[in-house]
């Protein structure tokens, strides 16, 4: 795929409300970075600054997005994000709340947010309204793992109007399905929090899911564990085809990849473990996933997949820190995957972002929010 560089335009937070939500008012100043290579014919411009921790979005439906963090405490902060005048440039980004652990995930419900800390899942009832008045909280459920390690979670609303929320790991690798099966599972329930059941289990950590367009199956990112070396294993995208699948965790990683602790016995071989769609780089931690639905962008790009991939930790050359695409045939078996936005690694040394998550927005164009520099990104094309 050519790539081309292209000019990344930077509005810059310019003044701070004395309003306790902490009000940034964003005017029209522009700066140029040159570092993001796209293919041809698209452009990245920044939608906001100023959004730190920037994790999970959502759009309301007056067009207020929504974004959690991963941070606690007085960090631990959730963010509202408005574009008054509909340039697709913010123009305000006040704080909801502080003082959370780890608020990574929102979702947004006739004119409710819902969010996500570690163990615990709120409601901030119409919230359009309330942004900007402290609003306070419904708890809809307590009972999710304690566990920092792996314990921010990505959350939305399925095809059928339930919630999903994922639960992490609290490990690089270990066995808890017996202790506790909520570990290393996808969970859904209904909106009011009731009716929690495991619907996919060996999940290490997915901090990021959609629905196939077409299909309407639950697909999902993982990360792979760490310390097996640089190159193994391969993170995942997934497909979840029939509810109470298990996908290898900690048995089994990537297609073929027998954990030296947990998998090697003849009876783990035996056991009937769903293989991914797609390996994917090993230790890139892929988080979002987008199937692009737009009409912005060429039909190419129609329900194909976008991967926002933060990025490795612990890879003695780093990898990951870009945003991937996996196509597919028309039988839904994955044909290609490869990067479509990069260069938020220069080298070993300069981190100039890390991808997180997206929100394709009502024009067809896609925002990307990055956690390392609290920006959030804004992919168009143009032709």
């Amino acid at each position: 795929m050519r790539h081309l560089s292209v000019l990344i335009l930077c509005g810059l937070v310019t003044a701070c409300s004395s309003n306790t939500n902490q009000t940034n008012v964003l005017d029209n100043s522009t700066s140029t970075l040159g570092y993001l290579e796209v293919p041809a014919g698209f452009s990245v411009e920044v939608f906001a600054e100023g959004v730190e921790g920037a994790r999970q979005m959502a759009l309301g439906e007056n067009g207020i997005i929504y974004i959690g963090t991963r941070r606690t405490g007085e960090n631990g902060k959730l963010y509202a994000v408005i574009d008054s005048d509909n340039d697709y440039k913010a123009d305000e980004v006040t704080v909801i709340a502080s003082g959370l652990r780890m608020p990574n995930g929102v979702a947004y419900k006739d004119g409710d947010l819902y969010v996500s800390e570690v163990s615990n899942i709120w409601r901030y009832d119409d919230i359009d309204q309330t942004y900007d008045q402290n609003p306070e909280p419904v708890l809809l459920r307590d009972d999710y793992p304690t566990e920092s390690s792996h314990g921010w979670k990505y959350i939305a609303f399925g095809p059928d109007d339930k919630l999903y929320v994922p639960v992490g790991a609290p490990c690089n690798v270990c066995n808890h399905e017996d202790e506790n099966p909520i570990y290393a599972s996808i969970t859904r329930m209904n909106a009011d929090g009731s009716d929690r059941e495991i619907i996919a289990k060996g999940v290490r950590n997915t901090v990021g899911f959609t629905w196939h367009p077409e299909t309407q199956n639950l697909w999902f990112t993982d990360n792979g564990r760490d310390w097996m070396g640089d190159d193994i294993p391969p993170c995942e995208l997934n497909e979840l085809t029939d509810e109470g699948a298990h996908f290898g965790f900690p048995y089994l990683h990537g297609n073929d990849i027998w954990d030296p602790e947990f998998g090697n016995t003849d009876e783990i071989k035996t056991k009937d473990f769903e293989r991914p769609v797609q390996e994917l780089g090993p230790h890139v931690a892929p988080l979002g996933l987008l199937f692009y639905t737009g009409d912005m962008f060429p039909d190419f790009y129609k329900n194909q997949a976008l991967i926002a991939e933060h990025g490795s930790w612990n890879r003695s050359e780093k990898i990951g820190y870009r945003i991937t695409l996996v196509t597919f045939d028309e039988n839904g078996t994955a044909t290609s995957y490869q990067p479509f936005i990069q260069g938020w690694l220069q080298g070993e040394e300069e981190i100039k972002g890390r991808p997180v998550a997206f929100l394709q927005m009502p024009d067809g164009s896609v925002l990307i929010s990055d956690d390392h520099t609290g920006t959030i990104y804004r992919v168009t094309y143009s032709g």
